[in-house]
């Protein structure tokens, strides 16, 4: 994610010589960063900035805050899962700013949605640089940090429910007699299209279903099926599990 917000900064006119650079552990990644933006500053180390993005695992983002406020960092934008942001301004100095959102893989493409929320210091130039950074890969929802883990459930972890649908759509399709080129060039279009209506028309995805729905038809036929599978019900469930799961990261 760290990675797919850095080209989308890039993409979107940070200049990788003087205005970006990355802290990076791991040696065969600070050589695939350095190959893709030619001139960005990737080192081992911690750069002193105005802001940074804090992209870690949350068993080490505590850690990385204490060095990041070593070296006069006082900004931080963490899109670190589970972890508040009362945890992580404690790792800092009084009266370092904590920005805390949850954006998704969808940003790899440019099309990411990510969840946003100020910590107790944060003021409005603050969230509006953090916005600004998460705009470059996607759009940005402002909310209370308490609706951080709901977030979390829906949009963090959505993408993976959209690929097991597509999954399971590609299976049926060739369970049916399609190829498996065919199957996915079908189901592929079909979410791609199915979400730029949703988008693009502002319609309830429940009017779009229905439209789509004629009595007694195949499409009925099939929701009927999916209704008796109890689909939407553990669709709810999943989320409310993804929800808690984040909850207890943050504990």
């Amino acid at each position: 994610m760290g990675a797919a917000l850095l080209g989308g900064l890039i993409a979107g006119g940070w200049a990788p010589v003087a205005e970006l650079a990355v802290s990076e552990p791991d040696r065969d990644q600070r050589r695939r960063l350095t190959e893709a933006h030619p001139g960005l500053m990737v080192v081992d180390g911690m750069v002193p900035a105005d802001g940074a993005v804090l992209a870690v695992k949350p068993d080490v983002a505590e850690a990385v805050l204490r060095t990041m406020a070593a070296v006069g960092i006082t900004r931080v934008l963490s899109i670190v899962a589970g972890l508040s942001s009362a945890r992580l301004e404690a790792a800092l100095q009084p009266g370092d700013v904590v920005v805390r959102a949850m954006p998704n893989t969808p940003a790899l493409v440019g099309s990411g949605v990510a969840g946003m929320s100020g910590g107790s210091v944060a003021q409005a130039a603050d969230l509006d640089w953090a916005e600004g950074i998460l705009a470059s890969v996607g759009s940005v929802v402002r909310l209370p940090e308490r609706h951080l883990d709901a977030v979390t459930g829906v949009s963090g972890s959505g993408p993976a429910y959209v690929f097991l649908v597509a999954e399971a759509m590609i299976e049926a399709g060739v369970s049916a007699g399609l190829t498996r080129a065919v199957s996915r060039q079908l189901v592929v279009g079909t979410i791609l299209g199915s979400a730029r209506m949703m988008a693009e028309t502002g319609e309830d995805p429940a009017e779009l279903r229905a439209a789509v729905t004629s009595p007694g038809g195949t499409t009925a036929a099939a929701l009927r099926t999916l209704e008796f599978k109890a689909v939407r019900s553990a669709f709810i469930e999943a989320v409310a599990a993804a929800t808690e799961r984040s909850k207890q990261l943050g504990r």
